[in-house]
């Protein structure tokens, strides 16, 4: 079982902004509570590359921001590094769209893969200069920045990534910007944009941006990370006896997702003491240990609340009673892994009876499971769900890998034994 309380480290996607931003401010930022993940890292060294002063000192960064075009290449042929990060490669590329040198972007082995014509032809569309593997759709991929004209664009996919690269871009065009979502996704972007001082506005799935001269620096407190605390939360609904608060949680509206679903799922959560911090919504979440969970239907509507969360919810799956169908999902396909093919191979390798969609799965409850050793493919996301299947197996489920993740989550195996009673 799980017991205890805890303050939660802080949000990936909200640590990626405040850095980049940041960097592209007048003045000097503080940054609280910041993720010193990998992909977090990653964002930094980047902008380090370009000649951005970020010092760090324990979860405090302190970030000397060049301004909106005081980038600068530090080498002849500039090459950015992204590691393991899909937020940093899609969003970057949208200030580099609007940088006056040019820069090769590379990362690791896995964000060879991943998709980013997405990003790329849109940019281009603006007045990017993009080539790169594939035409540009796989790295390297080399920008050469410039003058960029505004766009006019309607999003054929939901992505929080690829709208903030856009976004981004767009405060470098030459007059408005207007981006249209199919569905309203994670709007960090826009609540931090807002408070350095950006022109943009929001109505509903419509946001128009203006291009700036300047953007200004603006301290901000990074709240927990609610991706993060699902693991944890999981583990408590299905551990017998569990209780565990989490402190400080981001309870963004476009994130509580898992929220949702574990209510849906009569899973036993409770928010407390909400508040609001640098735009944020921020509050503690109490989870209890839930025996009488039902299985449920996550489909179009809440996809894009929990993308990152499908794989521990999947486990929570395998102790509902009756089906829980996952659909609408396919960009779990173009994650860190299939994360469709991922964890529906892994939970039946583990004892669960779970089949894979087109785009989603069906996780069938409640399975008693057995162990095993799992393949996590070197994604963090699943290798923290099926390490949270231990609290519940019968045998030892046992990952092929673990450095995966710090990528996200550093430190996340000496809590899940402190709070292990």
């Amino acid at each position: 079982m799980l017991k205890g309380s805890f303050e939660l480290i802080g949000d990936k996607s909200i640590s990626h902004r405040a850095i980049m931003l940041s960097s592209i401010s007048k003045g000097k930022n503080k940054i609280s509570n910041f993720l010193m993940g990998e992909d977090c890292l990653s964002t930094v060294n980047c902008f380090r590359k370009m000649g951005v002063d970020i010092e760090i000192n324990n979860n405090e960064v302190y970030v000397s921001g060049k301004g909106l075009r005081g980038l600068k290449s530090l080498e002849d042929n500039l090459l950015l590094d992204v590691g393991n990060s899909g937020t940093t490669i899609r969003l970057i590329m949208g200030i580099l769209a609007g940088q006056n040198f040019k820069s090769t972007i590379v990362g690791d082995e896995s964000i060879g893969k991943r998709p980013m014509k997405r990003v790329t032809d849109p940019l281009r569309e603006m007045g990017a200069i993009i080539s790169g593997k594939d035409d540009a759709n796989l790295t390297p991929i080399t920008i050469e920045g410039g003058n960029l004209t505004n766009i006019n664009y309607h999003m054929p996919v939901s992505s929080a990534q690829v709208k903030s690269s856009l976004i981004l871009a767009s405060l470098y065009g030459n007059n408005t910007s207007f981006i249209r979502e199919k569905v309203r996704s994670r709007n960090h972007t826009e609540i931090m944009l807002k408070s350095f001082g950006a022109d943009i506005e929001v109505n509903d799935l419509d946001i128009k941006v203006n291009p700036v001269d300047e953007l200004f620096n603006k301290d901000i407190y990074v709240p927990g990370d609610i991706s993060s605390a699902a693991f944890i939360m999981v583990g408590a609904l299905i551990s017998e006896n569990s209780e565990v608060l989490i402190k400080n949680v981001g309870l963004n509206n476009t994130r509580v997702g898992i929220i949702e679903v574990i209510k849906k799922m009569n899973g036993s959560i409770e928010i407390i003491d909400e508040k609001e911090i640098c735009g944020e919504k921020v509050g503690n979440i109490l989870v209890k240990y839930s025996p009488n969970l039902i299985g449920t239907t996550i489909d179009k509507d809440l996809i894009p609340k929990l993308i990152d969360e499908i794989p521990i919810i999947a486990l929570l799956a395998t102790r509902a009673e009756g089906d829980t169908i996952i659909k609408d999902a396919s960009e779990l396909k173009v994650k860190e892994s299939n994360r469709i093919k991922s964890v529906v191979n892994n939970l039946n390798l583990i004892g669960a009876k779970a089949i894979e969609l087109e785009d989603g799965m069906i996780i069938k409850g409640k399975t008693p499971l057995h162990g095993g050793k799992i393949q996590t493919f070197n994604d963090h996301r699943i290798a923290m769900s099926f390490s949270i299947a231990n609290l519940i197996s019968n045998n030892e489920v046992i990952l092929d890998s673990d450095k995966c993740i710090d990528i996200s989550f550093p430190g996340y195996f000496n809590l899940l034994k402190k709070l292990s009673k």
